[in-house]
């Protein structure tokens, strides 16, 4: 792959691709009788609801599609352009293989060639219509970030660097490189700014194909224009352009070489946007001077959708149009073009061998030259680990705000379980106080959930196009937590292990921060799991939360485990916090030199707790002559391991509880992994 650099009016080295212009035949996408349909069922917001008799409610056909034609050329801008509900982002999703192919009728190809759906992914890029960003990096560390995902390993450092120069000169963004791109809360970019960041990060690879749904949507009109220019240098650099757009103004009309419009799922117009006055003259609607054409179609069609034929003598007329035109210019240009194209094979070769960045392949052929991913699992390890501690590095008040929960939390128990004793009421002090803190630990998880469906969908964007693998991202996010997880571990067991006197000194401090580790371990990752699954953030939140509740209810320190109901029993040996709480009881009462009940505290919290102590002494010694034991004020009557008993934990020893809870941090991150590889093809049915 030849690469120039050459320096551009910043002095920025920028990577330069020789063209040669009509030395080789272009890449040709064409599309035939797209058909797209969807079933439809009637729905109601009740659950149950009184169906009148002999009224069928099954479900109806849609059709989104209905035999859409056309081609787009290398170097050519095309937009689709209709009315909210048109079809025009169906299209957009069923040309970049958004559709699943049982449900898509009709051919798309590429040189003639029916496209690979994995070769696509590599030399083709799609751009969402929301701006899906992190927002606490720059301009330059976003495309850099990209360039270090997209551009493999054989393309050096300083050539990304110079890349990404090149990027930023050329979407008009170099004022705006070392701003951050922001949110709700952080001031950053403008929008027409983010929506060129977007562009830039998906063609960081310089793709054959770059898709867009709706580009210049909620932008000024000035801002707009600037991001068709761009498109249009990106298209003249050698890719092919497609884009889906509202009503664009005329300076937007005129930078656009090919126009599909549709509505209700079919073509109305299709050609060259120059051609419309003619067009819509013939059909006798000429446009007005100084009108803009794309308005007067829009308004044209909502005019004939609201009669009773519809758009129907509109269709029939663009058939008959376009057949005539063909008829002027000799014939079917498609079939031309399709003479004159390379085979797929070859032209991928000559592609990447004049500088287009697909994937730094040799050119061998188009399976082999365009690998399923840029860069090995561990430089995307590196590279995601990074950009996410980048990201939360700049945020803060996400971590302090959790770290003072837990402090709040730890000082609360500390003050009010101030070095408890080993009296029964300190027994059951004790209990709360350990159950408290485990289930705050996985109350604290849940509030990671709305960062991870957040980051989620900047993850479904990148990897719908292999720009990482899903198992570099799950084990990256899982890495860079654990430096947090342990902050939190230790401030929690800092503040209560000592102030509230838990057993076994340093080494039961120490086991109990494991614990308390290995719980915000499986918290995080069961957090995970929740976002991935749920992807709105409310019903994420609140099941999460129920969850978590559901959990400490059935642990089995309100209720002990041998007086649970048996149908609860199966939540009770999944339940998250059952395995860290049993591991704490067990480090406070497994030391056989402590006693938690003498014969004097038998009597404590009972009506006779009030009696002198010579009646305490006596009603001791009838009650061990009742049992063949001598039993004195001093007589231990409950050890640690009957403290144990009752509460059921005679199963597992602690530190197999702590490997239980480890065990599922890593099935819930196994299950997030899952559900990102099977929840997220990003893909209509």
């Amino acid at each position: 792959m030849e690469i120039e650099e050459l320096p551009c009016e910043e002095h920025h080295q920028i990577l330069d691709v020789h063209i040669a212009g009509s030395s080789y035949p272009p890449f040709v996408l064409s599309f035939k009788n797209l058909t797209y349909d969807v079933k439809v069922s009637s729905k109601s917001g009740f659950p149950f609801r009184w169906k009148k008799p002999n009224v069928s409610s099954g479900n109806t056909t849609k059709s989104l599609l209905r035999g859409i034609s056309g081609e787009a050329k290398e170097g050519e801008t095309m937009a689709i352009l209709g009315a909210s509900g048109s079809g025009k982002s169906t299209l957009i999703d069923a040309l970049a293989n958004r559709i699943s192919k049982q449900s898509l009728k009709g051919s798309i190809t590429l040189n003639g060639e029916v496209l690979d759906s994995d070769v696509l992914k590599v030399i083709s890029a799609y751009v969402m219509q929301d701006d899906l960003l992190f927002p606490m990096l720059t301009v330059e560390e976003t495309l850099m970030f990209s360039a270090e995902f997209r551009l493999p390993r054989s393309v050096s450092k300083s050539k990304k660097k110079a890349r990404v120069q090149g990027l930023i000169d050329q979407l008009g963004l170099r004022n705006a490189a070392k701003t951050v791109i922001g949110d709700e809360g952080h001031r950053g970019v403008s929008g027409g700014e983010r929506r060129r960041v977007s562009i830039g990060i998906d063609i960081i690879h310089d793709p054959i194909l770059l898709f867009l749904d709706e580009p210049t949507s909620g932008l000024d009109s000035t801002s707009a224009l600037m991001v068709v220019k761009v498109l249009q240098r990106i298209a003249e650099s050698g890719s092919i352009v497609i884009m889906s757009i509202h009503q664009p103004s005329s300076r937007i009309l005129g930078l656009i070489d090919r126009l599909i419009i549709l509505s209700q799922g079919r073509t109305l117009y299709s050609g060259s946007p120059s051609n419309l006055p003619q067009f819509f003259s013939d059909f006798g609607h000429p446009i007005p001077n100084n009108e803009n054409p794309s308005e007067f179609a829009l308004d044209l069609i909502r005019e004939l959708e609201g009669t009773s034929s519809g758009t129907q003598i509109l269709f029939e007329f663009n058939k008959s149009w376009k057949a005539s035109s063909m008829d002027d210019n000799g014939g079917d240009d498609t079939i031309s073009n399709r003479r004159c194209t390379l085979p797929l094979k070859d032209a991928i070769a000559k592609s990447i061998s004049r500088g287009k960045l697909v994937s730094g392949g040799n050119g061998a052929n188009h399976s082999s030259s365009v690998p399923s991913f840029a860069n090995p699992f561990y430089i995307e390890l590196m590279v995601l680990s990074k950009r996410l501690l980048t990201n939360s590095r700049r945020m803060p008040a996400k971590f302090a705000v959790r770290l003072g929960t837990i402090t709040v939390t730890g000082i609360v128990l500390a003050t009010m379980f101030w070095q408890l004793d080993d009296s029964p009421a300190g027994v059951q002090e004790r209990l709360g106080c350990i159950s408290i803190s485990i289930a705050t630990i996985f109350f604290n998880c849940i509030t990671e959930v709305p960062t991870f469906i957040q980051e989620r969908y900047i993850f479904m964007r990148e990897t719908a196009y292999n720009a990482y693998r899903r198992s570099s991202y799950v084990l990256a996010r899982s890495l860079t937590h654990i430096p947090l997880l342990f902050n939190l571990s230790v401030t929690l067991s800092l503040i209560t292990f000592w102030t509230v006197g838990l057993a076994g000194g340093v080494p039961g401090f120490l086991f109990f921060f494991v614990t308390i580790l290995a719980s915000f371990w499986a918290g995080s990752s069961f957090a995970a799991f929740i976002s991935g699954l749920i992807p709105d953030v409310f019903l994420a939140f609140v099941s999460g939360i129920a969850i978590v509740s559901y959990f400490l209810f059935l642990c089995g320190f309100l209720v002990a485990r041998d007086r649970l109901p048996k149908y609860w029993l199966w939540f009770h040996y999944i339940s998250l916090v059952k395995y860290p709480y049993e591991a704490i009881l067990q480090n406070e009462f497994l030391d056989p030199t402590k006693c938690f009940v003498l014969g004097v505290q038998l009597f404590d919290q009972s009506a006779l707790a009030t009696l002198p102590a010579p009646v305490k002494s006596e009603l001791l010694e009838s009650l061990g002559r009742v049992v063949g034991r001598n039993i004195t004020r001093s007589t231990c009557l409950t050890t640690g391991k009957d403290i144990l008993k009752q509460q059921g934990i005679v199963e597992l020893s602690k530190w197999k509880c702590v490997w239980v809870t480890v065990a599922w941090g890593f099935f819930f991150r196994i299950l997030f992994y899952l559900t990102l590889l099977f929840g997220s093809k990003n893909k209509r049915k």
